[in-house]
């Protein structure tokens, strides 16, 4: 009985990382929607809102993030659905479709790097707001407590797999929903601004700034919320991957991936925007007359990172506002240490034939985040927003022409991963090609970059899959 106890809990902790998730183990979009939107309600994405929306206006900034939803909900639904048909995540899927084998570890870099340095920047947001809320010094013993109770929660938390995962999730997710709405009425109610005016402000940035940043024109504007957005899309299109092979059917992946993305890209960007301008003046008397940092210092420092939406709720909710900071960023640490651990395992796998269980890889993705604080790598997060986005929407794109164009709709996986063909080398120099024409090539001509990354994986793919580098003899037998 004790080695049965034991087997069980070995089970649920490996959450097949590396193997089809049974169908006796599916269900339906609610559940998943769980994930989906509570990996993307954070105060990072409210960040992201709030830098839009004073750059371009509250409108275009929303109009963008309709875009943006629409998009990403198509991507989502079409790579989760890939993971439904197949009962593997993300990277799991590229083995087949698309990078090979081996290649697949390139997936695991991309999607890597992108969610544990989301991982490390809102552990960072979760550490400065405990200073700014309870006074405290930046001092190497507060860094080891913080960050070490944090990082022993997420580890935890995620250990047991996707029942556990979902559970936290929901309830997290409830509960930072109804204290989000209280806080916006409060926040709203006792700012300087008009009601009126909360819902129809322009930008916010000195025309000066804008030109710097290359913005001159209404189309600029859009050009820049879509480029800033859609890195967070296309992660999410994957992310809907790892949580799709839970899924019973198509529309069950489909209806929750258009709920991330509603939630990420139209609610989180809305209320950022509001939250921000509602709040802005406040932030600003509090660093100028607390601090004691001269206003320009001041403003440019409330829009300098997330850690000023932080300040917005703690500064106007006090206790409230900081377990609102809690409940947005925990759950979604536990759900980007998920898939986080996922990609990890494929890599190992992949490139090392290493498989010591899932768990080995939530603490790896945790120990990751916590270098990436202290290096540049938390800054290449920052900087490298807009390729990302490229990277991650190229990857998408690549496995949607593989399994939807080249092998026409029909999955290929029924158990264990039989892949014997180790570089599919038509999508690794799709992604490669994609990625470089978006982002350095043709951006001067296509400025929304994820449109050439997308376009260049659906055409080109099949073109090198099936002219060029075509599937091997085996195993198209396999």
């Amino acid at each position: 009985m004790m080695t049965q106890k034991i087997d069980n809990i070995a089970e649920r902790m490996d959450d097949h990382a590396l193997e089809r998730v049974p169908d006796a183990q599916r269900t339906g979009w609610l559940k998943l929607s769980w994930n989906t939107a509570g990996i993307v309600t954070t105060l990072v994405q409210m960040f992201f809102g709030a830098l839009v929306s004073f750059v371009a206006g509250l409108h275009i900034a929303i109009v963008s993030g309709i875009f943006v939803t629409l998009v990403g909900a198509a991507l989502g639904w079409a790579v989760g659905n890939v993971g439904t048909q197949t009962g593997f995540s993300s990277t799991l899927i590229t083995r087949e479709y698309g990078l090979g084998t081996r290649g697949s570890c390139l997936a695991s870099l991309i999607l890597g790097f992108m969610i544990i340095g989301f991982l490390a920047i809102e552990n960072a947001l979760l550490y400065n707001g405990m200073l700014f809320f309870f006074d405290l010094p930046d001092t190497l013993l507060w860094k080891v407590v913080i960050y070490g109770v944090f990082t022993v929660g997420w580890i935890v938390l995620t250990a047991f797999g996707f029942e556990l995962v979902a559970k936290v999730s929901s309830i997290a997710l409830l509960a930072f929903l109804a204290l989000l709405a209280w806080m916006l009425l409060r926040i709203v109610a006792h700012s300087s601004q008009a009601a009126g005016a909360l819902l129809s402000f322009g930008p916010q940035m000195p025309a000066q700034a804008l030109a710097g940043m290359g913005i001159t024109s209404t189309w600029d504007a859009y050009v820049f919320c879509i480029n800033v957005l859609i890195g967070s899309a296309g992660a999410l299109a994957l992310v809907d991957a790892d949580f799709g092979r839970y899924a019973r059917t198509s529309r069950d992946i489909g209806l929750a991936a258009l709920t991330g993305n509603v939630a990420m890209s139209i609610v989180m960007l809305s209320i950022g925007g509001i939250v921000m301008y509602a709040g802005f003046d406040s932030v600003v008397n509090y660093f100028t007359h607390v601090r004691g940092l001269p206003e320009a210092q001041a403003q440019a420092l409330a829009l300098a990172s997330p850690s000023s939406i932080a300040s917005t709720f703690i500064l106007f909710g006090g206790a409230v506002g900081a377990v609102l900071m809690l409940l947005a960023q925990s759950k979604a640490q536990v759900l980007n240490t998920y898939s986080g651990s996922l990609a990890l395992a494929n890599f190992s796998d992949a490139v090392f034939g290493w498989r010591p269980g899932r768990f080995v890889f939530v603490v790896v993705a945790n120990a990751i985040g916590l270098v990436m604080l202290y290096g540049k790598l938390l800054a290449l997060v920052n900087s490298w927003i807009t390729i990302l986005g490229v990277l991650t929407t190229s990857l998408a794109g690549v496995v949607v022409a593989d399994f939807y164009i080249v092998r026409g709709n029909r999955p290929q996986l029924a158990g264990a991963v039989r892949q014997p063909e180790a570089f599919n080398w038509a999508g690794i120099v799709t992604i490669l090609v994609g990625s470089g024409l978006a982002h350095y090539v043709m951006q001067g001509i296509v400025r929304i970059e994820f449109f050439t990354s997308l376009v260049v994986s659906l055409v080109l793919y099949p073109v090198l899959r099936l002219a060029v580098f075509r599937r091997p003899a085996a195993a198209s037998a396999a």
